[in-house]
């Protein structure tokens, strides 16, 4: 692939659209604000779902060198994240997955944790973005390349599996304020 190629691919407006996306959650989940559940449900839900496109969206390329990236996410970045995650979800962090490997080999539940796939997510897009930061146009590349199958073969199934316990977590939370508003209307009334 030729150098001009190779710039055009990695300044294309769907990369930086995704560099932003994935910016944008990376400084969320480090940041390690003691949000309440249901506001950091909120917050994520409408991020997670926009990563999920943008990288549909991402143009085609090829490695131009066989190493993998660099990796920037220390085992201490990784469980300070999942950690800030599982503190913040408490007994809502573990959901039923049915979308996992083992299931297919088993008669009982598989266990899946929100703050251990969001974790995983985390890791990629935060190796991607710090690549980036360097701005070498043949390493940009090939950390766009590896991100890509990594979204394709790992962590793309893990963030559509993550939004399923916290759609129904954020709908729990938006009937109970109904619930409420409605009680209230009827003591308005009595």
């Amino acid at each position: 692939m030729e150098r001009t190629d190779i710039e055009k691919i990695v300044y294309d407006k769907s990369v930086i659209d995704f560099v932003t996306i994935a910016v944008e959650i990376c400084v969320f989940l480090e940041k390690n604000e003691l949000l309440p559940r249901e506001e950091w449900i909120d917050r994520i839900l409408k991020m997670l779902p926009l990563l999920y496109v943008k990288a549909l969206l991402l143009p085609e390329t090829f490695a131009t060198d066989e190493e993998l990236s660099a990796t920037f996410v220390r085992e201490e970045d990784y469980s300070r994240v999942m950690n800030g995650i599982s503190e913040v979800m408490g007994e809502e962090d573990t959901y039923l997955d049915v979308f996992v490997e083992d299931m297919k080999y088993s008669d009982t539940p598989v266990s899946a944790f929100v703050s251990e796939n969001i974790a995983d997510i985390y890791q990629d897009i935060r190796n991607f973005v710090s690549v980036y930061q360097f701005g070498l146009t043949d390493r940009m590349n090939d950390a766009l390349f590896q991100c890509k199958e990594n979204f394709r073969l790992y962590w793309g199934q893990k963030l559509v599996n993550v939004l399923r316990p916290l759609h129904t977590l954020k709908c729990a939370y938006m009937e109970n304020e109904n619930d409420e508003a409605d009680l209230s209307e009827e003591e308005l009334w009595d």
